[in-house]
């Protein structure tokens, strides 16, 4: 299984290695990137190349592997695609504007990548999805009426959005798209349809200099995740025009609605759900490891603490990496026809994340009708 890569950052390492824990027949044969700082993860020896295209002529791979910075995705997408690689991975978010959505989806009906194409959005991997998929499956909630849910990063962590080239949205499509893609992906599996419209109200109040630290001490907080391409040191006087906190609201194709609230200074974060159906409700937090499904009569169907049963590790996404991996493998090698995302699943949730963008920035409530219209005519699938 031949490998090559486009972007060798943190998260290239991460998932990388795990994939080739569950699948040591990998062999990597080649890398694009301007720097070389996590190339012991795929070994010193491995050739490096200045453009993807003479990449893949060279090496001509199983599996390309897409993990530059997102506003490089589409063209190295294009690259793959062209040069009709058996297995592309790309990290998510897919694409940064809903222009390139749709040129990709072109690109993918004209060379049938659509099957080929797998994406690291990884939360449908997690034990609290593979858990609520059962349940509903069973019914125990019946249909899906409305939802709140959250993601609220550390003090840390938000730092790093604010220092990393992540914190231009020309680069990363913002914050919604690049963080919380992996949520709005969720809600519109749970939901099984995608939002028709949305609103969103949000800011940046938090990462100003208003409120940058006074101390040493306290400033070292903002420095504990480390940013390796064009990257800043102080979050709070950056040039990054990205928000750091952001509500929405989306009423989906089902009539179901949810409210979100994401935050990038949150002390004690978490990653929050609740789900209410018509015959049951499933609420968790994917930080803290939880997840209850109760019945309308009020009965438990599932009350599950995944850190104390062995199944869950904050760190990796608690555990889905390693998950996602296996299941990848198993992909590849013809042990499953099929993913628990999809590559038209992560484009219908960066779309969410860039109309509620729009809303948040217009303010206006944002009709996706069109949109979805425009989407569906190439044929792959909801």
């Amino acid at each position: 299984m031949k490998v090559a890569i486009s972007g060798l950052g943190l998260r290239a390492d991460h998932v990388l290695t795990s994939l080739k824990a569950v699948m040591p027949e990998i062999e990597f044969v080649g890398y694009v990137d301007p720097q070389d700082l996590h190339l012991d993860a795929i070994g010193r020896d491995v050739p490096a190349f200045e453009d993807v295209r003479t990449m893949l002529a060279a090496t001509k791979p199983d599996l390309y592997f897409v993990s530059s910075p997102n506003a490089f995705h589409l063209d190295h997408l294009r690259a793959g695609l062209e040069a009709d690689v058996p297995f592309i991975f790309t990290e998510k978010p897919v694409v940064v504007t809903i222009a390139e959505t749709m040129e990709l989806m072109r690109l993918m009906a004209k060379h049938g990548g659509a099957s080929r194409l797998m994406v690291g959005l990884v939360l449908r991997y997690s034990q609290h999805m593979v858990d609520l998929r059962n349940a509903m499956a069973q019914g125990v909630l019946g249909e899906v009426v409305s939802l709140e849910a959250n993601e609220h990063i550390g003090p840390y962590h938000g730092a790093f959005f604010m220092r990393d080239w992540r914190r231009k949205i020309g680069q990363s499509g913002g914050f919604m798209l690049e963080k919380c893609c992996h949520d709005l992906d969720l809600y519109n599996m749970i939901t099984g349809s995608r939002p028709t419209r949305v609103a969103s109200f949000g800011g940046r109040k938090s990462f100003v200099p208003a409120h940058a630290p006074t101390s040493n001490a306290e400033a070292e907080i903002f420095h504990v995740k480390e940013s390796i391409w064009d990257a800043v040191e102080d979050p709070f006087h950056s040039d990054g025009d990205i928000i750091d906190y952001q509500t929405a609201l989306l009423e989906y194709e089902t009539g179901a609605s949810m409210a979100f609230h994401t935050n990038l200074n949150v002390p004690d974060e978490h990653r929050r759900f609740c789900v209410m159906g018509a015959k049951g409700m499933a609420e968790g937090d994917f930080v803290r490891g939880n997840l209850k499904i109760t019945r309308r009569d009020g009965s438990v169907y599932l009350d599950q603490d995944y850190a104390k049963g062995g199944k869950f590790e904050l760190k990796g996404h608690y555990g889905a990496d390693d998950q996602m991996a296996a299941d990848i493998a198993a992909y590849m090698r013809g042990q499953s026809d099929s993913l628990p995302v999809s590559v038209v699943d992560a484009l219908q949730a960066g779309v969410a994340a860039l109309a509620l963008d729009q809303a948040r920035t217009s303010g206006q409530v944002v009709d996706l009708t069109e949109t979805w219209a425009e989407f569906d005519q190439y044929g792959l699938g909801k």
